[in-house]
Order: structure tokens, then C-alpha cells, then sequence
């Protein structure tokens, strides 16, 4: 009897016998060993953050980035975070200043008072991230050091964020969102943290998202020291409003975020001294500033 393969062509047989043989050779490979320790936690720390799932993403992390003495995954674990960080507090305040404009339009007693509920509820989370995000910029920038360069590693999140959240226009025009399924609280909640994680990303490495996504292709990338004291910089002005008269109110915790944000402009500065760039200079003048006036309009 002939065997199924008779019936083809002999160079076809051959190939298919070859193929076969890779086949059996892979199968019998040993398995690709699976990293332990601190490179296996900053793994899952990225595959995380790639299916946004930034809360997992920061539990992956927390035990790098507090590491004493420092690993070799310390640094990115902070750099991860402070992007993290920077972000949910994006959509934290976008969230809840949203919520307030549409508490302020809205003629419904119902929708007026579930919207102020809704506002502080985000401005409170925000005081969180706001605080981690101190935290983070301290281990990052300690004593207006920070690194000369410093190692951005993740993957760019596989489900981009918006660039305008549709359901928060909406709501400041004090329209009601149902709180869950499609163009809800709950969307819109989703929505807005995914645009401040990819707003976070871009700032973090000094462009757009385009530039941010052809970055992280390869699922790393360098930021110069001096770029992401900076950005922390900034983050921690958006924090420090946090806690000012209009919101929280809660000139300790204010002056916490303003004092570490000038100490990552000392950090900034020391660097621009090695390396001088007028542009950058003026930039970390400016922030410095600001600082000031948030602190003597505050306290």
C-alpha cells in the first residue's frame, strides 16, 4: 500500500519530511525558563501595564521600587510608577473638575448631588496619587540628584486612550451619565485614565504620542535626567493644586508636593550646569516660580 505522501511529488515529500523533523527538534526543545526574582515581578510589572491594568501594574512594583539595598530593577520600577502616578492624577482632576462644572450647570437636584459626590470622590483619590507620586519623584530625585539618564521600560498600553473624553463633555454641560455601561460614569472613568496614562507616556519622553508609541516599539526607551525631573516637576504642580484653597485645602500636604517639586528642579538644574541648554533653563525657572506662587497664594 502506498503511504499518503507517495501520491506527491518527491521534492514535496522531502520538504514536508524536513518540516516535519523541525517540528519533532522544537518539540523536544527545552521550554525558554521563565525569569525569577526581581526581573520576573518587573515582567508582570509590564505586562500589566501593555493591558492596562495600571493597579496591578503598581502592586508588581511597589517591592522594587523600595528595595534597600537597590536592584537592578529599582530605577525603572520609580520611572514606571512616576508615569503612572502622573497619570491617574491627570484623570483623577479632569474627572473631578468635570463633575464639578456639571454639578454647577445641571438644574436637577438628583444629578447635582450625585455629581458633587462624584467630584470628591476624585479630588480625594487624587490627594493618593498626588502623595505616591511625591514619594516616587523623592526616591527618583533624592537630595537634587537625579540619574543623567534613566530607563523608560514598558510597552505602549495595546488600547490607546482618547484624546478628548466624549462622556465628560456631557457631563460639563450637566447632562446625567448613567453609572454603568456604554458612555457612563464608568466609561467615562476608564476613558479618562487611559487618556492621562498615554498623556503621561508622551510628556515623560518630551513629545507626542506618536513619538512616544515609535519609542516604546521595542518596549524601551532612554530619557535624559533632566527631561524627567522636569516632567515630575510638572506632575507634582498639578498635585500640589490638589491640596490648595479652591480644592482640598491642606497647606501641609501642599507644601509636601511643592518642596519635592523644587528639589527635582534642583536636580534639573545641577544637570543643565554639566550640560547648559537655555530652553531647559528657562523651563525649570518657570516651574520654579510657579512653586512659589502656589505656596504664597496657599499658605
Amino acid at each position: 500500500m502506498l503511504s499518503p505522501l507517495s501520491s506527491f511529488p518527491r521534492s514535496f515529500r522531502c520538504f514536508s519530511l524536513v518540516a516535519l523533523a523541525g517540528v519533532l527538534f522544537m518539540s523536544c526543545s527545552p521550554p525558554v525558563e521563565r525569569p525569577t526574582g526581581p526581573a520576573a515581578s518587573y515582567d508582570d510589572a509590564k505586562d500589566m501595564f501593555k493591558r492596562g491594568r495600571f493597579d496591578k501594574a503598581l502592586e508588581f512594583t511597589d517591592a522594587l521600587a523600595s528595595a534597600s539595598p537597590p536592584n537592578s530593577y529599582t530605577e525603572r520600577a520609580r520611572v514606571l510608577r512616576a508615569v503612572i502616578y502622573s497619570g491617574e492624577l491627570r484623570s483623577l482632576k479632569e474627572l473631578g473638575e468635570a463633575y464639578g462644572q456639571g454639578a454647577e450647570k445641571t438644574k436637577n437636584s438628583q444629578f447635582k448631588s450625585e455629581y458633587l459626590r462624584l467630584q470628591n470622590d476624585n479630588f480625594q483619590a487624587a490627594t493618593s496619587a498626588a502623595l505616591n507620586l511625591a514619594e516616587t519623584a523623592h526616591q527618583l530625585a533624592p537630595d537634587g540628584v537625579i540619574a543623567k539618564e534613566l530607563t523608560l521600560e514598558a510597552n505602549f498600553p495595546t488600547t490607546e486612550g482618547p484624546t478628548e473624553v466624549k462622556e465628560l463633555l456631557r457631563v460639563k454641560q450637566g447632562a446625567w451619565l448613567e453609572p454603568e455601561g456604554a458612555e457612563s460614569q464608568e466609561s467615562a472613568a476608564l476613558e479618562s485614565l487611559r487618556k492621562g496614562i498615554d498623556d503621561a507616556l508622551a510628556d515623560a519622553v518630551s513629545g507626542d504620542r506618536p513619538k512616544v508609541i515609535s519609542a516604546l516599539a521595542n518596549g524601551s526607551t532612554k530619557v535624559a535626567g533632566v527631561d524627567f525631573a522636569i516632567f515630575l516637576a510638572h506632575g507634582l504642580t498639578d498635585g500640589a493644586t490638589i491640596f490648595d484653597r479652591k480644592h482640598r485645602h491642606d497647606s501641609l500636604k501642599l507644601k509636601t508636593l511643592c518642596t519635592e517639586g523644587d528639589e527635582t528642579l534642583k536636580a534639573a538644574s545641577a544637570l543643565l550646569k554639566e550640560t547648559p541648554d537655555k530652553e531647559k533653563d528657562k523651563e525649570v525657572r518657570k516651574a520654579q516660580d510657579l512653586f512659589k506662587t502656589i505656596l504664597k497664594k496657599n499658605t
